[in-house]
């Protein structure tokens, strides 16, 4: 991208109800128009960078709100910024950049506020393909949202309106007279930089916000006073979507409840929902998922013909719906089942393993259960030059990893004096060095991008249960532990979790291709056997520790123990650790 703003954008004014609006656009005029409309106290370029991604396959059309950026404001202020008053604005706009086709309109924030009335209202029906809205809610369903719950309330919705309460308490303060203008022109419009690359973690730079802040906030304090307390106090009541509707939900947005779209599907039939573990401003901190979700939508709204086998409808489809994972070990085990997981959840799959025709088979069973696209690729993870190139590789063709397991693994059992430096270096390599290969490499695209990510890191119970039978397996695995754990405290500023998965007697091949250090190869044989045998009683499916993988990256959770005796063993070691170092000097049978 090239940090600048809107580069090789062609403006033009707008003349609309006594104003001028700045109007841009990217992208080939004969192409499907895409609208993006910014929020508070923002300009149009805010959405710089995804209108950048979009361009190449859009019309993208962005502008300056009345009032902000390089568009006028209305003399008087005091209603000039009605929501009748912007849909005229909108109409305006979509007439002079897309006259005979219907547009696909994208709000963020107050955009999306506005967006909502756009989509509802009577007299823009055929202008109007699709709607996605993100962190802006509609104010008619916010009214009928509270009202409901003050009508009918009981201890769960009642904490749901204090909750919203709190989060609203920049609402009050911009209907308070003439003290926002004099803030944001003051210290507020100064610091506000500072304040959103502190607070929503956002990158520096690339001219935004731009110079016309402050004044932008001043103005914009009407679209509340002019709109909030009218709308809350008389919320319509068709306020119902005429057009297919994308929602984007930031999880940790600051400033509305997830809870405000429960009912969302009563007014909108058409629904698509999506979440993302980000915070308020999305179209800075979240641009490549935004431009690939819209595209995807847009796409589709554009040639609703029948949906590919492979569309992703697990649990979290929401979330991962178009993300891209790169699993290791994936030809078989906990990797495949991990491989599988995402795939139902729609996201884009690249599995990893020494065996190539193992992870060709894989990336195959993958397309066929949700992923829109999969790839098998053949790399040892020990050898760092291959896993540099891999790295390369898929940035490249694919883009920058989103999610990445790191669960390529190899057993050794013996004591430690049987095992030799030889073994200790087979086990580590793949084992710690695959690790920390992964974590690096991919870690690093993921940290540059600035967009956040996940690093989940398979390690195992044998991390925090001594055993005098597995000295080497158990070291490499603590190791991936606290790996684990420093790297989750190093990179949670830059929006990137680090997950930390422990197993525990899982019913995988593991055991089938463990060696026996001190043994000669029948008796290898026989332990291996053996081993399979106990697991396969045991019978723990993959899939389940695939499944808490999934739950460890939406949840962000650190260390997950996953079998019962993996969990038993974490309280153990943290709470009763003489006790496991006595179990560990029993002799095992095998």
């Amino acid at each position: 991208m090239s940090g600048t703003i809107l580069v090789g954008a062609r403006e033009r004014r707008v003349r609309t109800g006594g104003i001028e609006l700045c109007v841009a656009e990217l992208g080939e005029p004969g192409r499907p128009t895409v609208v993006l409309v910014h929020g508070y106290p923002d300009s149009k370029e805010v959405w710089s960078e995804v209108a950048e991604r979009l361009a190449s396959r859009f019309h993208v059309v962005l502008y300056d709100v009345r009032g902000h950026g390089r568009s006028e404001a209305p003399v008087p202020l005091r209603g000039g910024f009605t929501l009748e008053k912007l849909t005229d604005d909108f109409l305006a706009v979509v007439d002079a950049v897309s006259p005979d086709r219907p547009v696909h309109l994208v709000g963020h924030d107050w955009g999306s506020v506005q967006g909502w009335e756009f989509a509802t209202v009577r007299r823009t029906e055929g202008r109007i393909a699709s709607f996605t809205s993100m962190s802006g809610p509609s104010l008619d369903h916010f009214g009928h949202w509270i009202k409901q719950r003050m009508s009918r309330p009981t201890p769960r919705r009642a904490a749901q309106l204090l909750g919203q309460g709190a989060r609203s308490w920049y609402v009050y303060m911009l209907h308070t007279p003439v003290l926002p203008e004099l803030a944001w022109r003051g210290p507020l419009g100064k610091r506000w930089p500072r304040l959103l690359e502190r607070g929503e973690k956002l990158p520096a730079g690339g001219g935004y916000p731009t110079a016309s802040l402050p004044e932008d906030a001043a103005h914009g304090a009407w679209l509340y006073r002019d709109n909030v307390r009218a709308r809350l106090r008389r919320p319509r009541a068709d306020a119902f979507a005429h057009v297919p509707v994308q929602l984007i939900t930031p999880t940790g947005d600051a400033f509305l409840s997830e809870r405000l779209y429960d009912d969302l599907e009563r007014w909108a039939p058409q629904l698509v929902r999506r979440t993302l573990p980000a915070r308020h401003w999305i179209p800075r901190t979240r641009p490549d998922q935004l431009a690939s979700w819209i595209t995807e939508f847009v796409t589709a709204t554009e040639d609703p013909g029948p949906a590919p086998a492979s569309t992703g409808t697990g649990k979290y489809a929401d979330r991962f719906g178009g993300q891209l994972v790169l699993v290791t070990g994936a030809a078989s085990g906990i990797g495949r089942a991990t491989a599988f997981a995402f795939a139902e959840a729609g996201a884009r799959v690249v599995a990893v393993d020494r065996d190539a025709a193992g992870a060709a088979r894989t990336a195959e069973m993958a397309r066929l259960i949700g992923a829109p696209q999969a790839w098998g690729a053949c790399v040892d993870v020990s050898d760092e030059q291959a896993m540099e190139k891999l790295a390369a590789q898929v940035a490249a063709e694919y883009g920058v990893v989103d999610v990445l397991v790191n669960n390529a693994g190899i057993g050794l059992s013996g004591s430690f004096l049987d095992t030799t430096s030889e073994d200790w270096k087979k086990v580590l390599d793949v084992n710690l060095w695959g690790v920390i290969h992964g974590c690096r490499i991919f870690g690093r695209q993921m940290a540059e991008r600035g967009q956040g990510g996940h690093i989940v890191n398979t390690a195992s119970a044998a991390a925090y249960l001594p055993s005098k039978t597995l000295p080497a397996y158990s070291t490499s695995k603590a190791a991936v532990l606290m790996l684990s754990e420093c790297l989750r405290a190093e990179l949670a500023s830059k929006s990137i979790g680090v997950s930390a998965i422990c197993p525990g007697i899982v019913n995988t091949n593991i055991t089938a291709t463990a060696r026996f250090a001190g043994v000669d190869e029948a008796e290898e044989k026989r332990r291996q056997e053996r081993s399979s045998r106990l697991y396969g009683l045991r019978n723990f499916p993959p899939e389940k520790v695939a499944e808490a993988i999934v739950e460890a990256v939406v949840h962000n959770r650190a260390v997950v123990p996953v079998t019962p005796e993996a969990k038993g063993a974490r309280w153990i070691s943290r709470f009763a650790p003489g006790a496991l170092r006595a179990l560990a000097k029993l002799e095992p049978r095998l």
